[in-house]
């Protein structure tokens, strides 16, 4: 961001760590305390955060679509937010750099962002999927056109990600390849309208090869069930049209994935604390009553789980300065407050929008936008 709000993002606080002090969980879901945590992190983010600089975008992202999701979207400057993002987007000199295999996304800060050299070309091209992901969730939380964004340049280089089995890497060297960025390219895809971006059956036929022999999805195939890679799987099959409306209603047999033993496997990881598990023989986590519930509600599933549970375990890991943390009586970090706030939602907490489970973003649909 180039004004003030702009200079907040690009900057992280240096004072000395505040020492928790526990009390009594709160008996409801305190609104504004969480918007008060928000407005500080969307001010100037404390200095425990300097090791995630280069996820500086996500980060953002869980500040100001978390406002966007708690209605409070006035305290943002929305056209600095703006300027900002599109400031962190990478741009191919000509064709030629469009087909050269790197991605002309969004870089995750500044920090993966080199200048150009006195030939105008840029040095180090460090835009990510994810960060792509979370740059094109902010612009549309603060309501900016996706037809002002260089679209071309972030599809085309982005079906060059996409590998002969049907995952994608995330960058163009060096990385994982995992069902998180096929949900990355998709949810892109998606937001951008545009699906000229991936081969969804080649990305569809590697989602169905995540599937575990319990029903859950690992984040490649072979690997362990994971409420992540889940999550992934489901929200990247519906985002590609492959899951309808309602599924459990019209024809579980017709599914492309194996539904009832999906379904069996995700209400197992609801802990007795009330709280959801992201596998099994591991505790309940704030984020997994998102990353699980989620999955439960596009497949229509949500009605089976104990919901008064759910809330009594959220509220223990509400924290007294707002925000929510990953187990109870810990301190409140933005990941797991965003995932917090997202899981009320979806519980139809009172003072929340409408969540879209698919993006894990506001449903802007049902705000008329």
């Amino acid at each position: 961001m180039e004004a003030s709000a702009g200079r907040e993002w690009d900057q992280i606080s240096s004072e000395d760590e505040y020492q928790p002090v526990f009390s009594r969980p709160l008996s409801h879901f305190d609104r504004d305390r969480h918007l008060a945590y928000l407005e500080m992190m969307y001010q100037m983010l404390p200095h425990y955060y300097q090791k995630q600089e280069i996820n500086r975008i996500t980060l953002a992202h869980f500040a100001i679509s978390g406002l966007q999701l708690l209605g409070a979207l006035d305290r943002v400057d929305k056209e600095a937010v703006s300027n900002w993002v599109l400031s962190l987007q990478a741009h191919p000199r000509n064709e030629a750099d469009l087909n050269s295999g790197e991605l002309y996304g969004f870089h995750g800060s500044r920090s993966s962002q080199f200048p150009p050299d006195d030939n105008g070309v840029l040095t180090h091209n460090g835009s990510h999927l994810a960060s792509t992901f979370c740059a094109l969730a902010i612009l549309k939380a603060v309501g900016y056109s996706f037809a002002n964004i260089d679209r071309v340049s972030i599809l085309t280089s982005m079906k060059n990600l996409q590998q002969p089995d049907g995952s994608f890497m995330p960058i163009h060297c060096g990385a994982e390849m995992d069902l998180r960025f096929v949900y990355c390219a998709a949810a892109i895809c998606h937001m951008l309208e545009d699906w000229s971006g991936m081969e969804r059956e080649k990305a569809k036929d590697y989602i169905l090869n995540c599937q575990s022999y319990d029903g859950g999805f690992g984040l490649i195939p072979g690997s362990e069930s994971h409420g992540g890679g889940t999550y992934c799987a489901v929200a990247s099959l519906r985002l590609m049209g492959f899951i309808e409306d309602d599924v459990l209603s019209n024809s579980v047999s017709s599914s492309v994935i194996n539904l009832p033993l999906l379904l069996n496997w995700c209400l197992q990881r609801q802990e007795d604390d009330g709280g959801f598990q992201g596998r099994a023989n591991k505790p309940s986590d704030t984020c997994y009553a998102f990353w699980i519930g989620a999955v439960l509600r596009i497949l229509g599933g949500y009605k089976f789980i104990d919901t008064e549970a759910l809330r009594g375990f959220l509220l223990t890991c509400q924290s007294q300065y707002g925000g929510f943390s990953k187990y109870p009586g810990e301190l409140p970090d933005l990941y797991h407050s965003y995932y917090g706030y997202t899981a009320f939602s979806l519980l139809e907490e009172p003072g929340l929008n409408p969540l879209c489970p698919e993006l894990g973003m506001t449903d802007f649909s049902t705000l008329g936008i």
